[in-house]
């Protein structure tokens, strides 16, 4: 993925409905807004996320807009779209065939980005590089596998499909979150074990994706073995593991800062602030407009520059163009209803 020299805004934020409001435009246009994230409510059809997404673009034309189009329980539109398996899916396929399971991963991820950016969409927060874990109740079947070797080689197949159609593949949910039982949406969890074994099974997933990667989300968990603090508030796991060990000079998107493990750092401008001193790119605040409208505030405030990694996350793909007669998406179909029937 080309990389462009043009600065974008610090925060991605979202909208209340299916259509854009005048208040919402004048907010998306500010220089400090650099991506917009849809959700379940903001879909009501393919026609009219098309009309949405052009809408967004007339009040800001290089917005990133995004989704959470992972497959199985994450996946915000339906109607009219393909119905995406879990990943765990397409690690019981790759079990079974490993050939088969391969080119499952990257149909997969060529199916779903097609789909979005034939829309004008330009990334789905995908894929999940967790381990698979029963006990875990938030990720657990959003994995491919309990085996970092597996996730390994199916998640490289799945981003190298991402690319195939036109979108940038964002890695979640940096060092590993498939392992702990909390969730972080509606608690704070910790991650005992040592950094040995957290870096030589989770982490190493995402130093071995590391180069095909271009964005990275860290987990909004802490791991006391290395930092005190959340990953996704962590120098240590930002700058000092990801991008100097790791070598990763992509996007690192913050968490939704609303998540309950967010809240151990304070308000949102504190929030906002740890997260971009630990490292990341693009601040993710979700579901409450009075709180990004405050973080948009403290961006302009602190006069926040942005980052010129994230205009990379555009799409390549010129929307209108993905061919729905196709024997290729005549096959992901299939493929999507063989992958459902796995017992």
């Amino acid at each position: 993925m080309e990389h462009s020299a043009s600065m974008a805004g610090a925060l991605m934020m979202d909208l209340e409905g299916l259509s854009v409001s005048a208040g919402e435009c004048e907010l998306i246009s500010r220089p400090q807004v650099g991506g917009l994230i849809l959700f379940s409510r903001n879909f009501a059809s393919k026609n009219q996320i098309r009309d949405l997404v052009s809408s967004i673009r007339e009040c800001s034309p290089e917005i990133i807009v995004a989704v959470d189009q992972e497959g199985g329980r994450v996946q915000r539109f339906k109607d009219g779209f393909l119905e995406l398996p879990a990943l765990y899916q397409v690690g019981k396929l790759y079990s079974q065939n490993k050939d088969a399971g391969l080119s499952a991963a990257r149909e997969c991820g060529w199916a779903m980005s097609s789909e979005l950016t034939d829309l004008g969409i330009d990334i789905s927060f995908a894929p999940v590089l967790d381990l698979y874990s029963e006990s875990s109740k938030v990720i657990a079947e959003r994995a491919f596998s309990s085996n970092p070797d597996e996730v390994i080689t199916l998640g490289m197949a799945y981003i190298e499909g991402m690319h195939e159609g036109g979108m940038a593949a964002c890695g979640k949910h940096f060092p590993g979150h498939g392992t702990v039982i909390a969730d972080s949406h509606v608690d704070l969890p910790q991650d005992n074990r040592s950094a040995e074994e957290i870096m030589g099974s989770d982490c190493r997933v995402f130093e071995a994706c590391a180069q095909l990667l271009d964005g990275v989300m860290p987990a909004h968990v802490i791991y006391p073995a290395v930092d005190d603090a959340c990953a996704g508030f962590s120098k240590i796991w930002i700058e000092g593991i990801l991008r100097q060990k790791f070598a990763f000079e992509g996007v690192v998107f913050s968490d939704d800062l609303l998540m309950k493990a967010a809240h151990s750092v304070g308000s949102i401008e504190n929030r906002a602030q740890q997260a971009l001193a630990a490292g990341c790119d693009m601040l993710l605040v979700c579901n409450e407009p009075q709180s990004a409208q405050r973080v948009l505030d403290w961006l302009a405030q602190q006069e926040h520059p942005g980052s010129r990694r994230i205009a990379a996350m555009r799409s390549k793909t010129v929307p209108g163009t993905l061919d729905f007669d196709s024997e290729r998406w005549s096959q992901a179909k299939q493929l999507m209803t063989q992958l459902h029937a796995i017992a």
